[in-house]
């Protein structure tokens, strides 16, 4: 029989998953999926009196940290990598009941970070309603002559979570003027001009707004107008 590839020390115990097919020392069986060197001669799990653990493959960190927790008794399994001349994990063998009991806390834990999930979009939602309303607020203090429904169209579209849009940047956020003046400005180029349309012929961008620049400047001083009646 090949010596076997002998794994660095370390603390605890140290199970290999062979490469080669090797047979018990002591009890003669094989070939052994995993085992135990004892004196450098391979043993069977059941002669190194590990036969009643369960095998736990190495990827769920939390699930094999806990395992090892619950039980007693554990080993680390590991797989000599020829082409990288190393041994590497694989797993770990630990008693079926704390792995049980693992995977109660892990469940657990799952059920919890769901439900803070939850509570945290919930609180997300409701920061965005009273954001959206804020802009809307703004929306008709810097264009009073805007109408609240439109307003308040123009804020929600702004201030969508995620989208880039003006009204989620650190200007759009603060509720400055020249955001949230953009944020009306993009809305009538949009709603109220042939803007998209020009764009969809073929259009450059840049001449496309030209065009339309007018229209968007008579809108947005309709809406300013306001001011000055109620001044």
């Amino acid at each position: 029989m090949a010596p076997l590839a002998t794994p660095p020390h370390r603390t605890g115990l140290l199970v290999i998953q062979p490469v080669k097919r090797r047979q018990c020392a002591e009890c003669h069986v094989g070939p052994l999926r995993l085992l135990v060197l004892e004196d450098g001669s391979p043993r069977c799990l059941d002669c190194a009196d590990l036969g009643h653990l369960v095998f736990l493959p190495r990827g769920d960190t939390a699930l094999t940290r806990r395992s090892r927790e619950e039980s007693a008794l554990s080993a680390v399994v590991v797989r000599f990598n020829r082409r990288r001349s190393r041994y590497e994990r694989q797993g770990v063998l630990v008693e079926e009941a704390g792995l049980a009991r693992a995977e109660e806390r892990c469940l657990a834990d799952a059920e919890a970070r769901r439900r803070r999930r939850m509570r945290d979009a919930r609180r997300r939602a409701q920061e965005d309603v009273r954001f959206a309303e804020a802009f809307a607020a703004e929306i008709r203090r810097l264009f009073p002559g805007c109408p609240a429904d439109r307003a308040r169209d123009i804020a929600a579209h702004a201030s969508v979570r995620g989208s880039g849009r003006v009204g989620r940047s650190a200007a759009g956020r603060a509720l400055s003027e020249v955001a949230v003046t953009s944020a009306v400005v993009a809305a009538v180029r949009h709603v109220d001009t042939p803007y998209d349309q020009l764009l969809m012929s073929g259009v450059p961008r840049h001449e496309a707004r030209r065009r339309i620049a007018a229209v968007v400047v008579t809108r947005l001083g309709a809406w300013r107008a306001e001011v000055s009646e109620v001044g």
